[in-house]
């Protein structure tokens, strides 16, 4: 190896162990590692702002300003407050009712924003049912991350997957969506038999919550579902259109600026997650210095000589390497690492595009599925144990762990053998 690729490993190792440590704000080890390739000379200016995936940045900023001028409607209070009347209080229903519209509402927001929406009226409905919260969480969790990985906006991950490897809308619908569909059924079916011991109805429950009304605005409630319709469309069909998803994300953002002028742009701006986008950009930069230097085509000349190059063993060894790698760190970083290493592997003699896609639908089902195994998996396993604890209900990391990891481990064997049956 060159020191210029020894550099950027190290660069890279330094900056992927202080974010799996997270002693270090991951934006700020992202930004120290882009600026070191920059100082060291490994990449130019030119060279690092081409690594920018301006697509996903856009794609992500257009859907952040949509969620933040809906949110103080009081739309997605209401659909949860229409699953607790649906199930009429009782527990055994409600816990597949909430879930499956987390997976829904995950399927076309993103998962940490799906899991504030709904976790904070989970909690206020389990406490006034008189009913454990965990296992609840637990589920809305395991939805978030399953019904984001359907959909091209759903989970991060997907969102750069499909912004380097050219795949559409519609393309991750057809493809993950019937298997997701499937995951999403079996999860919530294993977590009713999980807890069912414990969704039994209190005496002295409250139901007042029932008769709730949590819609503040309706005219923003009418505009913000009209602008969804026409974002959700633009992205179904933005190859005829020709244009790029962040294009149609952010110009449905700005209609819905100018229906709704009363939201101020001050406060919409605030509630976007710039740190998040400032880590995506910084990240960027760090893995083409690995892409530059060659280390990413070493890395894919090694899991093809492990795998004797056989399409089928390549695309299960990305499926659970991506899933229980995306279990224990970060699966942002892990992507983004992933993603050059299989537009390398389809650079071989003889390879094509076709062939990779198996790839890729392994690498997102994988690195989104993972994010169940643990705590720390997924941001909204994170943000979800942050909401609990504020209401003084503690979730542990070997707690989440212990239903966490086998439950991820079936779902991980289920779309192993969709995409054997589907691709291989």
């Amino acid at each position: 190896m060159s020191i210029a690729s020894v550099t950027a490993v190290v660069i890279f190792a330094v900056v992927y162990a202080a974010i799996v440590s997270e002693r270090i704000d991951r934006v700020v080890a992202a930004w120290f590692g882009a600026a070191a390739l920059l100082i060291s000379g490994i990449l130019t200016w030119q060279e690092a702002l081409s690594a920018i995936d301006f697509n996903t940045i856009g794609l992500l900023l257009g859907m952040m300003i949509l969620v933040a001028i809906l949110k103080p409607s009081g739309l997605f209070e209401q659909l949860a407050l229409w699953m607790v009347a649906l199930s009429r209080g009782r527990p055994f229903l409600l816990l597949p009712l909430l879930g499956l519209l987390t997976g829904i509402i995950s399927a076309f927001l993103d998962n940490v924003t799906t899991v504030l929406l709904i976790a904070p009226l989970t909690i206020q409905v389990a406490r006034l049912l008189r009913l454990p919260i965990f296992p609840f969480l637990f589920t809305e969790v395991f939805a978030s991350n399953i019904g984001g990985t359907a959909t091209l906006i759903g989970d991060p991950p997907n969102i750069m997957i499909g912004s380097s490897a050219s795949l559409s809308f519609n393309a991750f619908l057809t493809n993950n969506g019937p298997i997701i569909f499937l995951i999403l059924l079996v999860t919530l079916a294993i977590t009713l038999f999980l807890f069912h011991d414990q969704l039994v109805l209190q005496k002295g429950a409250d139901t007042q919550l029932l008769r709730k009304n949590a819609i503040d605005d309706r005219t923003l409630v009418v505009e913000g579902v009209v602008v969804l319709a026409l974002v959700i469309t633009g992205f179904v069909l933005h190859e005829k259109l020709h244009l790029m998803p962040a294009v149609v994300a952010l110009a449905g953002a700005t209609l819905l600026l100018l229906l709704h002028p009363r939201s101020a742009v001050s406060d919409v701006v605030h509630d976007v997650e710039w740190p998040t986008l400032l880590f995506f950009v910084g990240l960027f930069v760090v893995v083409g210095g690995l892409v530059k230097t060659g280390t990413i085509r070493a890395l894919a000349q090694a899991l093809l000589a492990f795998t004797g190059g056989a399409p089928a063993w390549t695309t299960m060894a990305v499926l659970f390497v991506s899933g229980i790698a995306s279990a224990f760190v970060d699966n942002i970083p892990f992507v983004a690492t992933m993603i050059p290493l299989i537009q390398a592997l389809g650079q071989g003699e003889g390879a094509s595009p076709q062939a990779l896609e198996p790839l890729w639908w392994a690498l997102s089902l994988g690195a989104c599925l993972g994010g169940n195994g643990t705590l720390i998996g997924a941001s909204a396993n994170v943000v979800t144990a942050g909401l609990a604890a504020r209401e003084g209900e503690v979730i542990t990391f070997m707690r989440f762990t212990r239903f966490g990891f086998p439950l991820m481990m079936i779902t991980l064997l289920l779309a192993a053998l969709y995409l054997w049956l589907r691709y291989l």
